[in-house]
């Protein structure tokens, strides 16, 4: 029996959704076209499965009949980066989102930006 196909996105699956959200709709040809102007030359059946298995765990749908087929993203990056996110803070943090605060300080210093974007955040919370 095979086994049900993951719900997680891969690295390689992570990194053509990027470019779907990006980029917009495309075809599995120009995915790759854009991946290896950014330095990830992988072969056209590599791309083109990787779509195929976006399409499948319902990442991607395909909006045309005729070839090439052309795919869009049907779940936004804010979803997918807090679906991760948040699956992060479940599995290494027991879903202490103060420890993943703690974590990432300790890692490295705010920049005045960052520190900006937080304390706006943080008024708006309060209000």
């Amino acid at each position: 029996m095979a086994r049900p196909p993951a719900k997680e996105l891969t690295q390689r699956e992570l990194e053509v959704m990027h470019v779907f959200w990006n980029d917009g709709e495309l075809t599995a040809s120009e995915v790759r076209e854009r991946l290896a102007t950014a330095g990830r030359d992988l072969a056209y059946t590599t791309v083109a499965t990787l779509v195929r298995i976006l399409t499948d765990k319902h990442f991607l749908e395909q909006t045309n009949t005729d070839r090439p087929f052309r795919y869009r993203a049907v779940r936004s990056f804010e979803e997918v980066s807090g679906s991760l996110l948040g699956d992060v803070v479940q599995r290494v943090f027991g879903g202490s989102r103060e420890q993943l605060l703690v974590r990432l300080l300790e890692e490295r210093r705010l920049t005045t930006k960052e520190r900006a974007v937080l304390e706006a955040i943080l008024r708006e919370e309060e209000q």
